[in-house]
């Protein structure tokens, strides 16, 4: 599988059809430790549950715990490099996050998807509006997020 942490840079797939209902993808995977969980919210989300262990067993998580956004960050990278066949990227038009359950130090991510919905554009052929709905499993296949993401992209057209 692909280990994000390599620094690739996103696939791309010039042959790519277009996304189309009914589409399924994995992503590769990304082990997250306390330390990239402290470092994350010390930046962005500096709550005692992201900081530390022992402030972290007082709180409601009673553990260390990841942000969410880091978690949607890892699950954005995963599907970047890994994830979905986009020849041009990820372009998106909007999108709704679940966190059911807390990303913990030494969780391995991976992110399953599937095209749900593609809405054609009125202006622009063989282009419109794909719902991607992505679950991010730990190692043990807990949904730690769900993700469902409308994207601009190429879609899948009858020939």
């Amino acid at each position: 599988m692909t280990d994000p942490a390599s620094g690739s840079s996103a696939q791309t797939y010039p042959g790519s059809k277009g996304l189309a209902v009914g589409q399924k993808f994995v992503s590769g995977t990304y082990a997250l430790d306390a330390e990239q969980i402290k470092t994350f919210a010390a930046l962005y989300d500096p709550q005692p549950f992201h900081l530390d262990e022992v402030a972290a067993q007082d709180t409601f998580f009673a553990g260390l715990a990841a942000s969410g956004w880091q978690t949607a960050a890892i699950t954005m990278r995963l599907v970047v490099t890994s994830g979905i066949p986009l020849r041009d990227g990820i372009i998106g038009a909007g999108a709704e996050v679940s966190w059911p359950q807390a990303t913990r130090p030494g969780d391995v991510l991976q992110v399953f998807s599937e095209v749900v919905a593609v809405k054609p554009s009125r202006s622009r052929p063989g282009w419109g509006i794909a719902t991607l709905r992505s679950e991010t499993l730990n190692q043990r296949r807990e949904v730690l997020q769900i993700l469902v993401a409308k994207l601009v992209a190429e879609i899948a057209t009858e020939v």
